[in-house]
């Protein structure tokens, strides 16, 4: 099997000012369609079998600069559900909880860690199913959801996507060592794919 590649979609406004983005669908600002246009040259060296993506434009946008064509959306890669939190910025939040963390209480009217997990391992094994030979499959999204991702993979709870800073179009791999699931590439920056 081949590696399961991690793209997070390029800036947004809201992802700029540090706003709270799930379901609101924003384009991606100029700054970000050169960030997605600058993945091209290194995915381009690589044997892709197929291409999954989040249904929310910034993530499918971000695909097609990069030189992907996505061959199937997922609803289980959007980001994950802030509900009453969508649109606002974890200071705002802090100042009415301070002791919030998203990591461990997830968002009122939103999704818990556990939620996002449960989505998460279905991208996983989606990917898995369609993985074939040495080719890589591309999982499209977003900041919190795959950090969440790759902490299962790992086999560690939702809540230990906290420690894999992700930044907006970098790319990130999943594979194995010795047959146990490992993160070859973490949070790379432009052209280290």
């Amino acid at each position: 099997m081949g590696d399961i590649i991690l793209i997070r979609h390029g800036q947004t406004e809201w992802s700029a000012n540090g706003r709270h983005t799930s379901y609101t669908d924003l384009p991606l600002t100029p700054d970000g369609e050169r960030e997605a246009e600058a993945l091209r040259p290194g995915l381009a060296g690589r044997r892709i079998g197929a291409v999954l993506s989040s249904p929310l434009r910034r993530a499918r946008r971000t695909a097609e600069l990069a030189g992907l064509t996505v061959t199937e959306t997922s609803d289980d890669l959007a980001e994950w559900n802030y509900g009453a939190y969508e649109g606002i910025t974890s200071k705002q939040i802090h100042e009415g909880r301070p002791d919030w963390s998203l990591w461990r209480d997830g968002c009122p009217e939103g999704e818990s860690p556990e939620q996002v997990g449960a989505r998460m391992d279905r991208a996983l094994a989606r990917a898995r199913e369609l993985a074939a030979g040495d080719d890589d499959v591309v999982l499209v999204g977003h900041g919190h959801s795959l950090r969440v991702c790759g902490a299962r993979w790992i086999g560690l709870d939702a809540s230990h996507g906290a420690g894999l800073l992700l930044s907006t179009a970098t790319v990130s791999a999943l594979g194995f060592e010795h047959h146990l699931p490992a993160i070859v590439l973490w949070n790379a920056p432009v052209g280290a794919a």
